[in-house]
Protein backbone atom coordinates (compact mmCIF):
# COMPACT_ATOMS: atom_id res chain seq x y z
CA UNK A 1 0.00 0.00 0.00
CA UNK A 2 1.41 3.42 -0.92
CA UNK A 3 2.39 5.58 2.05
CA UNK A 4 -0.26 8.21 1.40
CA UNK A 5 -3.03 5.59 1.38
CA UNK A 6 -1.69 4.02 4.58
CA UNK A 7 -1.57 7.46 6.23
CA UNK A 8 -5.16 8.16 5.14
CA UNK A 9 -6.31 4.72 6.33
CA UNK A 10 -5.00 5.32 9.84
CA UNK A 11 -6.39 8.84 10.01
CA UNK A 12 -9.80 7.68 8.91
CA UNK A 13 -10.14 6.09 12.34
CA UNK A 14 -7.49 7.81 14.50
CA UNK A 15 -5.48 11.00 14.68
CA UNK A 16 -1.95 10.09 13.56
CA UNK A 17 0.60 12.84 12.99
CA UNK A 18 3.02 12.74 10.08
CA UNK A 19 5.90 12.31 12.54
CA UNK A 20 4.21 9.31 14.17
CA UNK A 21 3.41 7.83 10.79
CA UNK A 22 7.05 8.12 9.72
CA UNK A 23 8.06 6.10 12.79
CA UNK A 24 5.35 3.53 12.08
CA UNK A 25 6.61 3.35 8.49
CA UNK A 26 10.13 2.63 9.77
CA UNK A 27 8.62 -0.18 11.86
CA UNK A 28 6.74 -1.46 8.81
CA UNK A 29 9.86 -1.47 6.64
CA UNK A 30 11.95 -3.18 9.31
CA UNK A 31 9.30 -5.87 9.68
CA UNK A 32 9.39 -6.56 5.95
CA UNK A 33 13.17 -6.84 6.08
CA UNK A 34 13.19 -9.23 9.06
CA UNK A 35 10.26 -11.26 7.74
CA UNK A 36 12.56 -12.79 5.13
CA UNK A 37 14.46 -14.67 7.86
CA UNK A 38 12.15 -14.64 10.91
CA UNK A 39 8.46 -15.59 10.76
CA UNK A 40 7.00 -12.50 12.42
CA UNK A 41 3.54 -12.34 10.85
CA UNK A 42 1.45 -14.62 8.66
CA UNK A 43 2.60 -14.38 5.04
CA UNK A 44 -0.96 -13.92 3.76
CA UNK A 45 -1.35 -10.70 5.79
CA UNK A 46 1.73 -8.92 4.42
CA UNK A 47 -0.12 -7.19 1.57
CA UNK A 48 -2.68 -5.80 4.06
CA UNK A 49 -0.24 -5.11 6.88
CA UNK A 50 -1.37 -1.53 7.47
CA UNK A 51 -4.95 -2.64 8.05
CA UNK A 52 -4.52 -6.13 9.50
CA UNK A 53 -1.74 -5.28 11.94
CA UNK A 54 -1.15 -1.54 12.36
CA UNK A 55 -4.72 -0.22 12.33
CA UNK A 56 -5.96 -3.30 14.19
CA UNK A 57 -3.44 -2.54 16.95
CA UNK A 58 -3.73 1.24 17.03
CA UNK A 59 -7.51 1.15 17.45
CA UNK A 60 -6.90 0.19 21.09
CA UNK A 61 -6.00 3.83 21.71
CA UNK A 62 -9.70 4.64 21.23
CA UNK A 63 -10.41 2.60 24.37
CA UNK A 64 -7.50 3.76 26.55
CA UNK A 65 -8.38 6.97 28.34
CA UNK A 66 -4.95 7.60 29.85
CA UNK A 67 -1.96 6.55 27.73
CA UNK A 68 0.39 7.12 30.68
CA UNK A 69 -1.06 4.09 32.47
CA UNK A 70 1.04 0.93 32.68
CA UNK A 71 0.14 -1.28 29.72
CA UNK A 72 1.29 -4.90 29.51
CA UNK A 73 1.24 -6.69 26.14
CA UNK A 74 1.12 -10.46 26.62
CA UNK A 75 2.81 -12.54 23.91
CA UNK A 76 3.81 -9.48 21.92
CA UNK A 77 5.30 -11.39 18.98
CA UNK A 78 6.19 -8.89 16.28
CA UNK A 79 5.01 -6.05 18.54
CA UNK A 80 1.30 -5.96 17.81
CA UNK A 81 -0.41 -4.33 19.50
CA UNK A 82 2.05 -3.09 22.15
CA UNK A 83 4.89 -1.70 20.06
CA UNK A 84 2.50 0.03 17.69
CA UNK A 85 0.67 1.91 20.45
CA UNK A 86 3.99 2.76 22.14
CA UNK A 87 5.18 4.40 18.93
CA UNK A 88 1.84 6.21 18.73
CA UNK A 89 2.23 7.74 22.19
CA UNK A 90 1.52 5.25 24.99
CA UNK A 91 4.34 6.03 27.41
CA UNK A 92 4.50 3.03 29.78
CA UNK A 93 4.25 -0.09 27.63
CA UNK A 94 5.71 -3.47 28.61
CA UNK A 95 6.14 -6.14 25.93
CA UNK A 96 6.38 -9.76 27.08
CA UNK A 97 7.68 -12.27 24.54
CA UNK A 98 9.40 -15.66 24.94
CA UNK A 99 10.95 -16.04 21.47
CA UNK A 100 14.54 -14.80 21.40
CA UNK A 101 14.55 -13.82 17.73
CA UNK A 102 11.39 -11.79 18.17
CA UNK A 103 12.94 -10.11 21.20
CA UNK A 104 15.89 -9.07 19.01
CA UNK A 105 13.46 -7.68 16.44
CA UNK A 106 11.51 -5.72 19.07
CA UNK A 107 14.70 -4.20 20.43
CA UNK A 108 15.72 -3.15 16.93
CA UNK A 109 12.32 -1.57 16.30
CA UNK A 110 12.61 0.35 19.57
CA UNK A 111 16.09 1.54 18.59
CA UNK A 112 15.22 2.55 15.02
CA UNK A 113 11.99 4.32 16.00
CA UNK A 114 13.47 5.81 19.19
CA UNK A 115 10.62 4.37 21.25
CA UNK A 116 10.87 4.13 25.03
CA UNK A 117 9.34 0.72 25.70
CA UNK A 118 10.12 -2.05 28.22
CA UNK A 119 10.88 -5.39 26.55
CA UNK A 120 10.79 -8.54 28.69
CA UNK A 121 12.23 -11.84 27.41
CA UNK A 122 9.92 -14.18 29.31
CA UNK A 123 6.93 -16.47 29.04
CA UNK A 124 3.66 -14.77 29.84
CA UNK A 125 2.97 -17.22 32.67
CA UNK A 126 6.12 -15.99 34.39
CA UNK A 127 5.76 -12.78 36.39
CA UNK A 128 8.00 -10.61 34.23
CA UNK A 129 6.70 -7.34 35.70
CA UNK A 130 4.31 -6.26 38.50
CA UNK A 131 0.58 -5.83 37.80
CA UNK A 132 -0.50 -3.35 35.17
CA UNK A 133 -3.35 -0.91 34.72
CA UNK A 134 -4.21 -2.28 31.28
CA UNK A 135 -3.51 -5.76 29.87
CA UNK A 136 -3.59 -6.22 26.11
CA UNK A 137 -3.11 -9.25 23.90
CA UNK A 138 -3.69 -10.11 20.27
CA UNK A 139 -4.01 -13.60 18.78
CA UNK A 140 -2.26 -15.13 21.76
CA UNK A 141 -4.35 -17.84 23.49
CA UNK A 142 -7.98 -18.82 24.08
CA UNK A 143 -9.55 -16.53 26.69
CA UNK A 144 -9.67 -19.12 29.49
CA UNK A 145 -5.96 -19.88 29.12
CA UNK A 146 -5.08 -16.23 28.58
CA UNK A 147 -6.74 -15.26 31.86
CA UNK A 148 -4.89 -18.04 33.65
CA UNK A 149 -1.55 -16.79 32.32
CA UNK A 150 -2.33 -13.14 33.00
CA UNK A 151 -3.78 -13.39 36.52
CA UNK A 152 -0.57 -12.30 38.25
CA UNK A 153 -0.54 -9.12 36.15
CA UNK A 154 -4.09 -8.21 37.14
CA UNK A 155 -5.30 -6.15 40.09
CA UNK A 156 -8.94 -5.34 40.89
CA UNK A 157 -8.63 -2.10 38.91
CA UNK A 158 -6.99 -3.66 35.83
CA UNK A 159 -8.72 -3.40 32.46
CA UNK A 160 -8.12 -6.14 29.88
CA UNK A 161 -8.40 -5.39 26.16
CA UNK A 162 -8.13 -8.59 24.14
CA UNK A 163 -8.42 -8.92 20.36
CA UNK A 164 -10.57 -11.93 19.56
CA UNK A 165 -11.85 -13.63 16.42
CA UNK A 166 -15.20 -14.99 15.31
CA UNK A 167 -15.31 -17.61 18.08
CA UNK A 168 -15.21 -15.03 20.87
CA UNK A 169 -18.68 -16.01 22.16
CA UNK A 170 -17.56 -19.60 22.68
CA UNK A 171 -14.39 -18.42 24.40
CA UNK A 172 -16.42 -16.21 26.72
CA UNK A 173 -18.70 -19.08 27.73
CA UNK A 174 -15.76 -21.40 28.39
CA UNK A 175 -13.99 -18.73 30.45
CA UNK A 176 -17.10 -18.08 32.57
CA UNK A 177 -16.80 -21.61 33.93
CA UNK A 178 -13.60 -20.66 35.77
CA UNK A 179 -13.52 -16.87 36.04
CA UNK A 180 -15.55 -13.98 37.38
CA UNK A 181 -15.50 -10.89 35.20
CA UNK A 182 -17.61 -8.21 33.60
CA UNK A 183 -17.20 -7.61 29.90
CA UNK A 184 -18.13 -5.46 26.95
CA UNK A 185 -17.80 -6.59 23.32
CA UNK A 186 -16.31 -3.75 21.27
CA UNK A 187 -16.51 -3.82 17.47
CA UNK A 188 -13.25 -3.82 15.56
CA UNK A 189 -12.71 -1.04 13.02
CA UNK A 190 -10.95 -3.54 10.76
CA UNK A 191 -13.97 -5.85 10.62
CA UNK A 192 -17.06 -5.86 8.46
CA UNK A 193 -19.96 -3.78 9.86
CA UNK A 194 -22.28 -6.71 9.15
CA UNK A 195 -22.68 -8.41 12.54
CA UNK A 196 -23.79 -11.64 10.85
CA UNK A 197 -20.34 -12.00 9.32
CA UNK A 198 -18.45 -10.52 12.25
CA UNK A 199 -14.93 -11.93 12.35
CA UNK A 200 -13.16 -9.89 14.99
CA UNK A 201 -13.89 -7.92 18.16
CA UNK A 202 -12.12 -6.46 21.16
CA UNK A 203 -13.19 -7.84 24.52
CA UNK A 204 -12.99 -5.36 27.38
CA UNK A 205 -12.86 -7.22 30.68
CA UNK A 206 -12.97 -5.71 34.17
CA UNK A 207 -13.19 -7.06 37.73
CA UNK A 208 -11.35 -10.23 36.74
CA UNK A 209 -10.87 -12.89 39.43
CA UNK A 210 -10.50 -16.64 39.66
CA UNK A 211 -13.63 -18.44 40.83
CA UNK A 212 -13.34 -19.94 44.30
CA UNK A 213 -16.87 -21.38 44.62
CA UNK A 214 -19.62 -22.82 42.47
CA UNK A 215 -21.28 -19.49 41.67
CA UNK A 216 -20.08 -17.24 38.89
CA UNK A 217 -20.75 -13.75 37.71
CA UNK A 218 -22.21 -13.41 34.26
CA UNK A 219 -20.87 -10.75 31.91
CA UNK A 220 -22.68 -7.43 31.89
Amino acid sequence: MPDILAFDLLNKHLSVSRETFDRLKAYHDLLLKWQTRVNLISADTISEMWKRHFLDSLQLLKHIENTDKKIIDLGSGAGFPGMAIAIAGASNVHLIESDGKKIQFLKEVARITKTDVAIHHARIEDKATPAGDIIISRACSPLDKLLSHSLHYVSHETICLFHKGKNYSKELEEAKAHWNFQYIVLPSVTDTPDAVNQQGVILKLTNVSKQTGVSKREGL
